[in-house]
């Protein structure tokens, strides 16, 4: 029995060795690519919570994958107190309350909050394409000690739709630098 076994070893190993050259690769998971190539959500609900403050606004996010994001917040009466606006390479915050607005790219905005974000999660939050889901996102942000809280509660999001996203101007806007924000 045990000389069977040896010679059925023998012949495996011949045959697995007879010239195929096939060259095994690792599985590598590929980064998902977005089927849409606009995303609008009209009305998603958010709360904004740090240590001493809460605060809920309706905000509109548009989307046009790999090229613009552009969050809208209306913390009341459907009026845009606030604007952000994000390309791959950076970031615009308009406060349109108080007439300024700042830019920064992505390496200094992370310089000041924890987790790093990357336009990779803002396009995922833009578009509800989150780990968790479409229809809730929680994240967690860490700012000067401070820890912030944002919640969001999305309703149906519209794919492919046609959108006329345009950058806001800001020549009416006073510039600053984002740290005095920070």
């Amino acid at each position: 029995m045990t000389k069977r076994i040896y010679i059925y070893i023998v012949i495996l190993m011949m045959l697995a060795g007879c010239g195929t050259k096939k060259k095994v690769s690792p599985i590598i998971p590929q980064e998902s690519v977005p089927t849409w190539h606009t995303c609008l959500i009209r009305n998603a609900q958010a709360t904004v919570e740090t240590e001493g403050m809460k605060v809920n606004a309706s905000i509109t996010m548009q989307a046009v994958r790999d090229s613009l994001v552009v969050i809208s917040v209306m913390p009341m009466m459907g009026i845009e107190m606030m604007r952000i606006e994000a390309t791959p390479k950076e970031v615009i915050c308009i406060d349109k309350l108080h007439g300024q607005y700042a830019v920064a790219t992505y390496e200094v905005f992370n310089q000041h909050i924890t987790p790093k974000l990357t336009w990779k999660i803002l396009q995922e939050i833009c578009s509800a394409e989150l780990p968790n889901g479409e229809t809730k996102a929680r994240l967690q942000y860490t700012f000067k000690k401070q820890t912030i809280e944002i919640q969001i509660q999305y309703p149906e999001r519209q794919l492919d739709s046609p959108m006329r996203i345009q950058k806001q101007p800001t020549h009416k806007y006073k510039k600053i630098d984002i740290t005095q924000w920070f």
